[in-house]
């Protein structure tokens, strides 16, 4: 009697470079909710200029329109606290055209230094942009890795990161034809351009996957490994910067006597580590490694509770005893994704522009 015995499968081949062939005709929706959001964000940024009033129903309506639209790929918790009255879109339009000074809060809020910010020193529009990284472009994906994949499953996931087959590892329009934008714009932030950081895994992840799914049902687990390569790494880059911009309010609030300008840019900085960190809330589980009680307790250090009310312009006003709080928030992220401290020092810059790219 002779026994039938399978063959081991061959390794998979793995390419140098993502096929880019299909990705224009596969990604129409991803384009269209790429480009809605980057219209909502130009119109609230208006709010900037001094004097300037945004209209509510404006920025609502953008929101809203589209199919799909942005708050139909929000997470319904993050999409309950951005649109309705008293929602971030609501705030951001009752502080445009007035002006802000840190302190207790009075009034509505309104312009100090370039931006924009509500009555307790938080700036609406990084919680609406940067909050909708991961509550609406991060959730698209999770629905995307939730249904069946195919080799179009893969450039949907690619374009929705904000990145393009080509993968320069630039946001800058003149050095490349297709500009990383989005979380792909922060992954090249963080990485070093040496082959070895967060945009080339992200990179590396991608070509697996396109690999993975093209060669069929024989390379499942080489799909599933890439798909959970992914998601690890686009919240690493999400936590990354969010260390980033602790390491320079931290840098500009410990100077001596800093311009109101200067403090301006740092509570930029910190609204920036607030929205990134919010839009992760309720993203579900299975889909990412940080808790949402985690969460919880980061904003909690941030002075941005997600059930309370903000005291966000203590870090203006009060920086000795506040900056420590955002020294536990760098070292939770560390504790969380095991980043070294080679890693975290690393975090402190924009490596774009340091190297011109």
């Amino acid at each position: 009697l002779a026994s039938c015995v399978e063959k081991d499968k061959s390794p998979l081949q793995i390419p140098d470079a993502y096929d880019g062939s299909s990705f224009s005709a596969n990604t129409a929706t991803q384009s269209a909710v790429r480009s809605q959001l980057e219209v909502l964000v130009t119109e609230i940024k208006k709010g900037r200029t001094p004097g300037t009033t945004v209209d509510y129903n404006t920025i609502s309506q953008l929101y809203n329109a589209g199919t799909p639209s942005l708050k139909s790929i929000t997470t319904a918790y993050y999409a309950g606290r951005l649109d309705g009255a008293n929602g971030w879109l609501d705030e951001l339009a009752k502080a445009s055209g007035g002006t802000y000074t840190p302190g207790a809060p009075s009034g509505q809020g309104g312009t100090y230094g370039a931006y924009l910010f509500d009555e307790n020193g938080l700036e609406p529009e990084q919680l609406i942009e940067k909050g909708l990284f991961g509550a609406a472009l991060y959730h698209h994906a999770v629905a995307l890795m939730q249904g069946t994949i195919t080799p179009a499953t893969a450039d949907q996931l690619l374009s929705i990161f904000g990145a393009h087959p080509d993968f320069p590892n630039t946001p800058t329009a003149a050095n490349s034809a297709n500009p990383d934008k989005f979380m792909a714009k922060y992954a090249a932030r963080r990485d070093k351009n040496d082959g070895t950081g967060l945009y080339f895994q992200m990179k590396n992840a991608f070509i697996k996957l396109q690999a993975a799914v093209k060669a069929g049902d024989d390379y499942t687990q080489e799909r599933d490994e890439a798909l959970a390569a992914l998601r690890l790494t686009w919240e690493k880059v999400n936590a990354g910067t969010v260390i980033n911009y602790c390491h320079s309010v931290i840098s500009i609030m410990s100077g001596t006597n800093p311009t109101d300008a200067q403090i301006a840019n740092a509570l930029h900085a910190y609204g920036e580590c607030v929205g990134f960190i919010h839009g992760w809330r309720t993203i579900p589980q299975g889909y990412k490694q940080i808790t949402d009680a985690e969460i919880d307790q980061v904003l909690t250090l941030l002075n941005a509770p997600y059930n309370g009310t903000p005291t966000s312009y203590l870090f203006a006003t009060d920086p000795l005893n506040e900056l420590p709080k955002l020294t536990q928030v760098i070292n939770t992220l560390k504790a969380e994704y095991g980043f070294t401290s080679q890693e975290i020092e690393d975090f402190k810059k924009n490596w774009v522009a340091e190297q011109g790219r």
